[in-house]
């Protein structure tokens, strides 16, 4: 199963704070905006979201249909081939995404340890 780019997204409390704290780690930023609250960062492959005020905790997050730069990959697991997957394993996933559809949709699924992981695809 090709799950995507995989990053870590994490509940700051600052993100300015937290921006410069990572930058000193090398890291860039490579999308979002101290405008809108939230920054995905970059270091070689390692990824890095960091949101305030958008959800509690940390989540994993895997972006099927994206490559580490946010970049288009052709050859991809469609998110609804993956949910499928999933059920078929005995791993709930929440509300169901219309199999009929296509493009943008997200699940979470939680391991048996309690960590949250976000499927998330933008296309």
């Amino acid at each position: 199963m090709k799950l995507g780019a995989f990053s870590v997204s994490l509940s700051v409390k600052d993100l300015k704070a937290s921006k410069q704290f990572y930058e000193k780690l090398g890291f860039t930023v490579l999308g979002g905006g101290m405008d809108k609250n939230y920054l995905i960062m970059k270091n070689e492959n390692a990824l890095i979201g960091l949101f305030q005020g958008m959800f509690e905790g940390n989540i994993m997050t895997f972006n099927p249909g994206w490559d580490e730069n946010g970049k288009d990959i052709d050859n991809f697991d469609d998110i609804r081939a993956i949910q499928q997957h999933l059920k078929g394993e005995g791993i709930e996933t929440g509300t169901e995404i219309d199999s009929k559809t296509s493009g943008p949709a997200s699940m979470m699924v939680t391991d048996p340890d309690g960590n949250v992981i976000l499927i998330d695809q933008h296309r």
